[in-house]
Formats: structure tokens, C-alpha cells, sequence
């Protein structure tokens, strides 16, 4: 796990590899922001738990059907007394303090969650597991072309791809290569980016991506990242 206190030395600007050439400046903001450990792992915490369906459910021995009568009398049998068979104690009796149906989602602020995926992207960006390629170049799906591409990167495993909406080609290209994940931009989340080895982001989700940590719109983060996407 990071460090809670790393941060990006002074004068340094966060800069990514582009696969097939060349290099990619990187927002300073979201990718050169120190390592807040205690709002990444709740915002973590508060993913994971938004992500349990909750639809566990036991019945108590007042909900179970049958149970009426009394086994048998209270005295004289030589057993054990009973009210019910349908006793926490019996086989097929309720459930005593058993799980039901509930919501385990809690609130995160939204400050907070933008904070969060700041220093994921940053720990990425700082220890090199993060890279730019043009997903424009698959014209159609080809899981060859996705491995060839990885294998000249040659990343760590489990590897997260960032796309946007409109590059479904690249992403049935990834979906099928183990240990590797693609996800719309829309959809990616912090236990998503801090759980992956390496970060692979298209061009075109690169601005989207900055625009979700800092809490800009996607029309203004386009504008913004005209100049983010430069090669170096």
C-alpha cells in the first residue's frame, strides 16, 4: 500500500507513455496529488459495499409455517421439553439474529470521492504502471491486436483499461485477455484503479477521467484536456 505521505517531487511534471510512441503530459492536479490514505479506503469501503446486492434473508420461528401444535405433552415423556418444532434448536426451526434483506450502501462526499481517485491516478502516474495508447486504431474487435499491444508495454498484471462510450471496439478487443478488465470511463471507480497493477487509458477517456476528479463537466474537460494530450 502506498504511503500515506508520498508525494510527487518538486519540479516534476506527470507525464505518461504512449504505446506506439511518444510520450503524454498528464493533468498535475489528478495525477500529481499526494496519497490521502484514509479517503481512499473509505471511498473503497463505500464502492465495495454499494456493490453487495443485500437480498440475504433468513426467517425468524415466528415466520416459519407449521410450529402450532406442542410436539408433545409437557410432562412425563422422559424428553426434553418443547413449545414448538419450529425452535432456532430444531432442524428446520427459524433463524435466531439471522441476516435480511438490507442496504449497505453509506455516503461518501463527493469531495472526498474526487480526492480518492486523484491519488489513484497519482500512484499510478508516480510508480510508472500508467499508459496512453489510441483506441481509434481498432477499427474493429481484435483480441490479437489487444495482446500485441500489451506485450510491447509489458505491464504488470491485473491491468484496468479505461475507454470511452464510443469505443466498443477496443473494449471487446480487451474483454476476452486474463487479468485484464475494460470498463467506459463512466463506470470506473476508485477500488477499480487502486485494485489494478496497471492503468491503460485511451486518449479520448484521458479528459473525461481528469474532468471525474476534479469535478468538471465532460464538455469542459474536453476543452481543458486539449492541451493535457500533447505528445512530449
Amino acid at each position: 500500500m502506498p504511503s500515506a505521505t508520498r508525494t510527487r517531487s518538486a519540479g516534476s511534471a506527470p507525464q505518461a507513455p504512449k504505446l506506439g510512441g511518444g510520450t503524454v503530459k498528464l493533468d498535475a492536479t489528478a495525477f500529481g496529488a499526494r496519497f490521502n490514505m484514509a479517503v481512499v479506503h473509505e471511498t473503497v469501503r463505500a464502492e465495495l459495499a454499494a456493490r453487495r446486492r443485500g437480498t440475504a434473508s433468513t426467517k425468524t420461528r415466528g415466520q416459519v409455517s407449521g410450529g402450532g401444535a406442542k410436539p408433545w405433552r409437557q410432562k412425563g415423556t422422559g424428553r426434553a421439553r418443547a413449545g414448538s418444532s419450529r425452535s432456532p434448536v430444531w432442524t428446520g426451526g427459524g433463524t435466531v439474529f439471522g441476516p435480511t434483506p438490507r442496504r449497505y450502501t453509506f455516503k461518501i462526499n463527493r469531495k472526498e470521492r474526487q480526492a480518492a481517485l486523484r491519488s489513484a491516478l497519482s500512484v499510478h502516474a508516480e510508480r510508472s504502471s500508467l499508459a496512453v495508447f489510441d483506441a481509434a486504431a481498432f477499427s474493429e474487435p481484435s483480441t490479437a491486436q489487444a495482446v500485441g499491444l500489451l506485450n510491447d508495454w509489458d505491464p504488470a498484471e491485473s491491468i484496468l483499461v479505461v475507454l470511452s462510450a464510443d469505443e466498443a471496439a477496443a473494449g471487446k478487443s480487451f474483454r476476452n485477455i486474463s487479468r485484464v478488465l475494460a470498463l467506459p470511463v463512466e463506470d470506473v471507480g476508485v477500488a477499480d484503479v487502486i485494485g489494478a497493477a496497471s492503468l491503460l487509458v485511451s486518449e479520448a477517456a484521458l479528459p473525461a477521467l481528469v474532468a471525474r476528479s476534479a469535478g468538471r463537466s465532460r464538455e469542459n474537460a474536453s476543452a481543458a484536456g486539449n492541451g493535457e494530450g500533447d505528445k512530449a
